[in-house]
């Protein structure tokens, strides 16, 4: 699918980070943009800068996401790409010093990385399927999920996010399967360490280390690293069904 002025995208966790990244990749290609995000201030800035639309969304929530679909459909039309970025990353052992791990932060972790993807990739597929084909093989539309390497490398304290995210890892291919009729794609990208505002946040000698973990080359990814493989995908109509890590060849160690 070639990505036009007539291409409408729609991102979750799109104020900043990998999200936000891939925002204004998809705008600058010529998409019609729309920015699904909890952080009304930073959403709207976004949004403002890449002459798109935003809406606040839980996307753990399936009526906060058809609500945010309504609107924006309402202002741009049928999405024909959605890039689920949307996540967090609380860090807890299974059990610590005698203490479970709080099933509260695992539930809401699952609920929003694994979950929030199911909602907004379903309800999205949903839209699409009733579409017009956009290409000559029948295509109608482009889903991009996020997951980690932690889904394949999990780390100490990482429980919950790395089940979160093999979850998603997991959905790839059935929902493929599922959609392959409706000529509707699906596609997952696992990052490594990319630099991510948590990540920027962190003391430059900290950074450099997590940096110098990477084979090569060895130094944080760069969001817009993340985005341009994202257009690839959108792009590359034989992309579907496959995780593609994209990591610099880490493979992370228990610590």
């Amino acid at each position: 699918m070639q990505i036009t002025e007539n291409t409408v995208a729609i991102v979750t966790g799109g104020a900043s980070g990998l999200g936000g990244a891939v925002a204004q990749a998809l705008a600058a290609a010529g998409a019609k943009v729309g920015i699904f995000d909890l952080n009304e201030g930073a959403g709207q800035v976004m949004a403002d800068k890449i002459g798109g639309t935003f809406t606040k969304v839980d996307v753990s929530d399936p009526a906060s996401v058809a609500e945010g679909f309504k609107t924006l459909r309402a202002a741009h039309g049928q999405e024909h790409v959605l890039v689920n970025c949307a996540g967090i990353a609380p860090a807890s052992k299974t059990q610590s010093k005698g203490e479970p791990h709080d099933p509260a932060i695992f539930a809401k972790t699952i609920g929003v990385n694994l979950i929030g993807t199911f909602n907004c990739a379903s309800q999205a597929a949903a839209g699409m399927s009733q579409t017009d084909p956009v290409t000559d093989d029948g295509e109608r539309g482009v889903i991009v999920n996020t997951a980690s390497i932690a889904a394949f490398d999990g780390q100490v304290g990482q429980l919950a996010y790395a089940a979160s995210k093999g979850g998603v890892v997991g959905m790839t291919l059935p929902m493929a399967r599922d959609l392959m009729r409706d000529g509707i794609r699906v596609m997952t990208i696992a990052p490594g360490i990319f630099k991510t505002p948590m990540v920027a946040g962190l003391p430059q000698e900290v950074q450099d280390s997590l940096g110098a973990q990477v084979p090569f080359p060895s130094r944080l990814g760069d969001p817009a690293e993340y985005a341009a493989t994202v257009r690839h995908i959108v792009e590359n109509s034989m992309l579907n069904g496959e995780v593609i890590r994209l990591d610099g060849a880490i493979r992370m160690a228990p610590r």
